[in-house]
């Protein structure tokens, strides 16, 4: 079969011939019709990563149709459309991930090829309203983004949310959530375009965060966000930094702050007394279990959410989409096309 495979670090993505995987009893071979990028895909290109191995075959996310099933699954997955929770052997803890947890594509083989196999319990109904392409783009964003902001955050239909650097897969999964579930929703970005598509989506507001300053030069944009909201009940963060005092400062008292990156770096909390006075909960979350996975695509089959898919590409042309991740062009997932 084809696949995308990486063969070192700092390594172009090579589309090649690799031998079709075998499977279990357990489980199931799906011919893979779209995946989807993460920038997980590009910290282990760049070996940013832990546990990596080569040559090996990446992607986290894809959709596709039940090809082949082991011996003691359920007959009836056979051709049925499926998108693929890549959360493995989370564990028995609903509140934290397993010694043993590990994501699809690094170190199992993932979903840029023409097939993969996996676990049978990992697999659920495409939601119908969905094309392959869209599907693809859910698993791990839409996972992460559904566990931050209802498991971790715990967000409610006329809370005040706001979702800082909004335009990242994950930020936008979380936005188009809150919104559906009748959140009030707010938005940071470093670009005005992205905070437009945001508020044309449904968003109440947002701030530029790179150009709105205070007259000291200082930057204002939370006190920005803050008059147009009057404060928020849950945050959802993935830069932390200097930043982060300031979600501290706008988050009204007994909020929730969530975040699950840390692009900026170590965070300064700012004043402690801030945190305890206001009770405010600091959360920190990634991915998700297996109840988050099914409870975040049931939602998304009912609310009939669409991921905003920025851009496909063919297979072969992985190098040059993931290129285009790097230089953080997108809005939205991009996605390759496999079948």
């Amino acid at each position: 079969m084809k696949a995308v495979i990486l063969e070192g670090i700092n390594q172009p993505l090579k589309y090649t011939d690799v031998a079709t995987p075998e499977i279990g009893n357990d489980e199931v071979l799906v011919k893979i019709h779209a995946a989807c990028f993460n920038h997980r895909d590009l910290w282990i290109q760049k070996g940013q990563y832990g546990g990596l191995r080569y040559p090996s075959t990446q992607g986290s996310c894809g959709a596709g149709v039940v090809d082949k099933i082991g011996s003691a699954v359920d007959k009836n997955w056979l051709g049925k459309e499926v998108i693929l929770n890549p959360s493995l052997n989370w564990g028995s803890n609903p509140h934290t991930q397993s010694k043993d947890y590990k994501i699809l594509g690094m170190a199992e083989d993932g979903t840029f090829a023409e097939y993969v196999k996996i676990h049978s319990r990992l697999l659920h109904h495409k939601p119908a309203h969905l094309t392959f392409e869209e599907a693809a783009a859910i698993p791990l964003a839409g996972l992460t983004g559904f566990r931050v902001l209802f498991t971790r955050a715990r967000a409610a239909k006329g809370e005040n949310v706001l979702v800082t650097g909004v335009g990242g897969g994950v930020a936008l999964f979380v936005m188009q959530f809150a919104i559906a579930a009748g959140c009030n929703v707010y938005v940071t970005s470093g670009s005005d375009e992205k905070i437009k598509r945001a508020i044309e989506m449904g968003a109440k507001g947002g701030v530029n965060y790179k150009t709105d300053t205070l007259p000291t030069g200082q930057a204002g944009w939370h006190k920005d966000i803050q008059k147009q909201s009057g404060g928020f009940d849950a945050i959802v963060d993935s830069a932390c930094g200097d930043n982060f005092a300031k979600l501290t400062d706008i988050a009204n008292p007994a909020g929730r702050i969530a975040f699950y990156g840390a692009t900026l770096g170590a965070f300064n909390s700012g004043v402690p007394a801030k945190i305890f006075w206001k009770q405010l909960d600091i959360l920190g979350s990634t991915m998700g279990n297996d109840d988050d996975f099914a409870n975040m695509v049931k939602f998304v089959a009912e609310h009939k959410i669409k991921p905003v898919v920025d851009s496909v590409y063919p297979l072969e042309q992985a190098q040059q989409a993931i290129e285009k991740m790097e230089r953080g062009e997108q809005f939205g997932k991009i996605v390759l096309k496999v079948n």
